[in-house]
């Protein structure tokens, strides 16, 4: 299970309630691309809509996948178009009546491969607060100096 991609920064903004695994509609040369390492998760997020018969469907927006060096001279390619995830009705219906509650909001956190499939996993997360933030910040540094004396003796 390789790790594409790491969106970092939702660890440090979010504190994760509930993870969720889903797959994710690519082209063929975006596949190629995702594979040697080409995405940026940084700023992007899941959102619900275009509905299609009569059922919202889940969509990444505002993940950058690089255009393929070797797909040719696609004019048309738009790197950070929004792209359909893969979940069954009950999960959408789940996580809609989520995003819906106050405060919570749904952030991706890796794309990884599994088997020959590209997955993504996302988060039901909730926003912390600047002192939540400084909290875990000390609580790293104190587990690194731990860390350090452990390996001294």
């Amino acid at each position: 299970m390789p790790i594409l991609a790491i969106n970092k920064r939702a660890s440090f903004d979010y504190e994760f309630l509930e993870k969720y695994e889903a797959g994710i509609v690519l082209t063929g040369a975006e596949v190629k691309s995702a594979k040697s390492g080409q995405v940026n998760l940084k700023g992007s997020y899941i959102s619900f809509g275009n509905v299609a018969h009569g059922m919202p469907e889940a969509q990444l927006i505002h993940t950058h996948i690089s255009p393929y060096k070797y797909a040719g001279n696609r004019d048309d390619y738009d790197p950070i178009r929004p792209r359909k995830l893969l979940l069954n009705k009950k999960e959408i219906q789940t996580l809609i009546g989520k995003e819906q509650e106050k405060g919570l909001t749904i952030v991706p956190i890796k794309i990884y491969t599994k088997g020959s499939l590209i997955k993504l996993e996302f988060a039901v997360a909730k926003g912390k607060k600047n002192y939540d933030k400084r909290e875990d910040k000390k609580n790293k540094d104190i587990e690194r100096d731990v860390q350090r004396e452990l390996k001294e003796h």
